[in-house]
């Protein structure tokens, strides 16, 4: 159990007898006109480009590296921190922007929170947590429980979850390695065969939400294959598993006599895949090639960018990307304030690049990919971008990262380098 139980449990004094998930009758009417209502964008959008019709406003600046977002029905945003554990931003005067930012948690650095069920259930890279809270609240009622410990916190450590609505916890446990070498990226050094680290991470477990202390043992090897999936959904027509993966690195760095660094820095493409039970997409023994649309067998187990091997038996995807663009947050739109085509497709922040050199660094943006069920329907449109200063200019350097909707079908984007958040509203035709 974490120490900071015995600090949270003044608050379960008081907190208490309070009906669990309700906001007292004498805040509610004035709750719910403050989420409904629709405050005046910034006349630069907060530095963001956006399609014609929309504009945002800057909620809050210079938190504390917040993760993945949740927006409540009283309009209050909770964000999981890297370095708070969580935050929760209350706007009390209507114009949209949180006048009131309240840290808790600490000890631990958290990339996803979710409230479900009267708790609020938060990863702290080792552990999942959950804490009772109630809407309106700004803390816990109460001291933490843990649900999940003993989970690996080297590697990709952050552990990404979404919960369905019978109560699944799915997780992301990605990998510890970049392609499961003997030596991790290593010049021409093979991958392990079979790799062994697909049994325990690379891939998505799912877990009781009705159960404490449980271990990685406890969950259901749902899905492999997948290196890091950092954003996580639900898909509100068919309640589908989506997931979007972090493609490999260093194809020319450690295999220079097969790729060149223009290849590599393209290759391999991120992906948007649809997981059910069973599924295996390949990783480290495969990646997917934009360019030349499929998945090809990895250098580091025979590859030469060309032969498929083994990967014809993998599943592919649902939508392919750019390479090294790190797709950290995905949210199927299910407001009303955006037009209609939004409300079939997905939105994904992308984090940005780091080893697409001698390229330029890309990615930094928001993208929406149409569907049609689990297919794309048509390649993605850039949404939002000015996350990330032109070449060669100075600026602040923003790397979206947490997606959420908020009770009046407003748009809210995270990132995680500077501690912005905007509110994304359309104004335009219907």
């Amino acid at each position: 159990m974490f120490p900071f139980r015995a600090v949270l449990a003044v608050v379960a004094a008081t907190s208490l007898t309070l009906p669990a998930a309700r906001t007292p009758r004498a805040n509610r009417s004035h709750a719910d006109a403050r989420a409904a209502a629709k405050p005046r964008c910034a006349p630069d959008n907060g530095g963001l480009t956006l399609p014609a019709g929309f504009c945002a406003l800057v909620v809050a600046d210079n938190l504390g590296q917040p993760r993945h977002l949740t927006v409540l029905s009283n309009g209050d945003i909770v964000a999981s921190s890297q370095r708070a554990g969580v935050i929760v931003l209350r706007d009390t005067s209507g114009d949209g922007r949180a006048d009131i930012v309240k840290e808790w948690g600490g000890g631990y650095r958290s990339s996803e929170v979710v409230l479900h069920g009267g708790y609020l259930y938060v990863d702290a890279t080792t552990a999942i947590l959950r804490y009772p809270f109630t809407v309106g609240s700004l803390t816990p009622s109460g001291p933490a429980d843990t649900l999940i410990s003993g989970l690996p916190g080297n590697g990709h450590s952050a552990k990404p979850f979404v919960i369905a609505d019978d109560g699944t916890l799915y997780m992301n446990i990605g990998s510890g390695t970049n392609s499961c070498q003997k030596a991790d990226r290593q010049l021409e050094i093979p991958g392990n065969d079979p790799c062994v680290e697909r049994t325990t991470r690379a891939g998505i477990w799912a877990f009781r939400t009705d159960r404490l202390n449980q271990h990685p043992s406890d969950g259901v090897h749902f899905g492999a294959g997948i290196r890091n999936a950092m954003g996580m959904a639900i898909h509100p027509g068919d309640n589908t598993l989506f997931v979007t993966q972090h493609g490999r690195d260093q194809l020319a760095q450690n295999w220079p006599k097969l790729f060149d660094e223009a290849k590599s820095a393209e290759t391999p493409a991120e992906e948007l895949f649809n997981v059910t039970k069973g599924d295996d997409f390949g990783w480290p023994y495969c990646y997917y090639d934009r360019q030349i649309g499929r998945k090809v067998l990895a250098p580091e187990y025979g590859g030469d960018g060309k032969t498929v091997g083994r990967c014809t038996s993998m599943k592919g995807n649902v939508a392919s990307f750019p390479g090294h663009w790190a797709p950290n947050g995905l949210l199927f739109y299910t407001g009303s304030q955006f037009p209609a085509k939004y409300r079939n497709g997905a939105f994904i922040a992308f984090h940005g690049s780091w080893n697409r050199a001698p390229l330029p660094q890309a990615g930094y943006n928001i993208v929406f990919q149409p569907l049609n069920g689990d297919k794309a329907a048509g390649d993605f449109e850039v949404f939002a971008t000015g996350f990330k200063p032109a070449e060669g200019t100075t600026g602040t350097l923003r790397r979206p990262t947490g997606l959420a909707t908020g009770p009046d079908g407003s748009l809210y984007i995270g990132d995680d380098a500077s501690g912005r958040i905007w509110r994304v509203m359309y104004t335009g035709p219907r």
